[in-house]
């Protein structure tokens, strides 16, 4: 464990938002002490909300995949960038408006689900994230909207994502490929970006400064919970490494080995 702040003001934290890939799993694979972890928030009565920017499951496919682990969940406790993004459509788009999604089904199902209709012609947005069955094809009509007036929302800017196999392209490289196609910028939902951060807020019912960003990725996580003004802790059980967090300029207040670790300090 590395610190900028004390133990005792780890012991002051009321809630934690916490990311899940790299940090309570890999893949389908838990993370050490992942059952133990929530046994001491409970315990301690630490609020929590797991808030991911990973687009490829639905929320209740995020509880039953922390049930198979061995941890029950409530399904308001959990929070990902599709979630901002559906909050986002809402506030700044007609009901029935069209929308070209790249991405998978469980986005594109809610986008649905919240009254906008999926289109790949005279759309109002495209919104972009990480898909597993991507093609050029896809690359191209949303080039081709972008380029035709289309406002180019992206859920969120991981480059990378964490699994069983090792670090592989995230929702960040499908947004370059259209930045650079485009010459746009996407608008983002996910962390870093305040929507999410302030969803997860509201579920717990705390303010910032009682609060700490739970996560492995120093560009996402941890700078999110800075711009927001929580806490930050950094697991090195995902993207970022020790040598990575020494070098940057973002700084946690504290790093942990893993949850397992930091339980054990809480």
């Amino acid at each position: 464990m590395q610190t900028h702040n004390s133990l005792d003001e780890l012991k002051k934290i009321r809630g934690l938002i916490i990311d899940m890939d790299g940090v309570l799993w890999h893949g389908d694979n838990p993370a050490p002490g992942l059952v133990r972890f929530f046994e001491v928030l409970r315990e301690k009565q630490i609020r929590f909300v797991l808030a991911t920017n990973n687009n490829t499951q639905t929320l209740q496919g995020f509880v039953d995949k922390a049930a198979r682990l061995g941890v029950e969940i409530k399904l308001d406790e959990v929070v990902n960038a599709t979630v901002a993004t559906v909050d986002y459509l809402k506030a700044n788009y007609v009901p029935g408006s069209r929308i070209y999604v790249v991405g998978e089904a469980p986005l594109k199902m809610l986008i649905s689900q919240a009254g906008f209709e999926l289109a790949d012609k005279d759309v109002k947005a495209v919104v972009a994230t990480m898909d597993r069955g991507l093609t050029y094809e896809m690359l191209k009509t949303a080039t081709l909207l972008i380029r035709s007036g289309a406002d180019f929302i992206g859920t969120n800017p991981d480059r990378s994502y964490p699994t069983a196999e090792g670090i592989v392209p995230g929702a960040g490289a499908v947004l370059a490929s259209l930045a650079v196609s485009t010459d746009k910028v996407p608008l983002i939902m996910g962390k870093p970006e305040k929507p999410i951060f302030e969803i997860s807020l509201k579920r717990m019912g705390l303010q910032a400064n009682e609060v700490a960003s739970l996560g492995d990725r120093l560009d996402t996580d941890i700078e999110g919970g800075i711009r927001c003004g929580l806490k930050s802790i950094l697991v090195l059980s995902g993207v970022t490494s020790l040598a990575d967090a020494e070098s940057s300029s973002i700084k946690p207040n504290w790093i942990f080995t893993n949850i397992e670790e930091l339980a054990s300090y809480l």
